[in-house]
């Protein structure tokens, strides 16, 4: 079944520390979940800008199995966005069922 499912875009990222975001994040793809929170795991703050500036990046893998749009660790949102919440980057899309 993992071959059907299409992993949702990051629609936006609000996190402009974060070194793959420049005009939208571009790491191929992200992680999303602590114990404590819905955090992006893939936020890595450094001087330089990386990732590939033509990919759109995709949720890989959520661990939040507490989220409504979360079956099997898999996240079934259309789209998510991460910006600030508890902390700098945050899935803001997150739900608790």
């Amino acid at each position: 079944m993992a071959g059907e499912t299409q992993m949702p875009q990051v629609r936006a990222c609000g996190v402009p520390s974060c070194s793959y975001n420049h005009d939208g994040c571009h790491a191929f793809a992200i992680t999303v979940g602590s114990s404590a929170r819905a955090h992006c795991e893939t936020f890595v703050e450094q001087p330089t800008k990386v990732g590939d500036g033509g990919m759109v990046a995709q949720v890989g893998a959520c661990k939040r199995a507490d989220c409504q749009h979360n079956d099997a660790l898999f996240c079934h949102a259309p789209t998510i966005t991460i910006g600030p919440d508890v902390d700098a980057a945050d899935c803001l899309t997150y739900r608790p069922r």
